[in-house]
């Protein structure tokens, strides 16, 4: 049976079983592939996208029980017009190899559209389960501050 879902504003139909985690709905049947495969188990937020604004960890989450608009990165931000967060990514040099970073701003973006001023500690707890293996923890708070503080 064929889901419909809207992916960055664009609805799209998919004829894949309803099991299949959205991860790969979005790289394989919608060839978005900014949202990385991490850990596959929902531990290291490589995978978040949002979900009418919610994030969420997108490789255990099943085609079937996405209900409402996924926003991924490439619908965050263009690469004409990026997002202030994209922004901030690039002015403070957060990534090294890249990986975990789509994971990491999205989660980001859902933290400051829910709490556009938040404190070190709401930081914190927003990027706990956001795993960076090349460790650019400090870089990543320091863009995340300058957007919620408009620098």
């Amino acid at each position: 049976m064929p889901f419909t879902l809207t992916v960055n504003g664009t609805p799209h139909e998919v004829d894949l079983p309803g099991t299949v985690p959205l991860l790969w709905v979005l790289r394989d049947a919608l060839n978005l592939t900014g949202t990385k495969y991490g850990c596959g188990v929902a531990s290291c937020g490589a995978c978040t996208v949002h979900i009418d604004g919610e994030a969420v960890r997108s490789c255990q989450l099943a085609l079937e029980d996405v209900d409402g608009a996924v926003l991924t990165i490439e619908g965050l931000g263009t690469p004409d017009r990026l997002h202030r967060l994209q922004k901030a990514w690039v002015e403070y040099q957060v990534p090294q190899c890249g990986y975990c970073q789509s994971g990491q701003i999205m989660q980001a973006a859902a933290l400051l559209d829910e709490n556009p001023s938040p404190t070190e500690e709401e930081i914190d707890a927003a990027m706990a389960g956001n795993l960076c293996r090349c460790g650019t923890y400090d870089r990543i708070k320091s863009a995340i501050r300058s957007v919620a503080e408009g620098v």
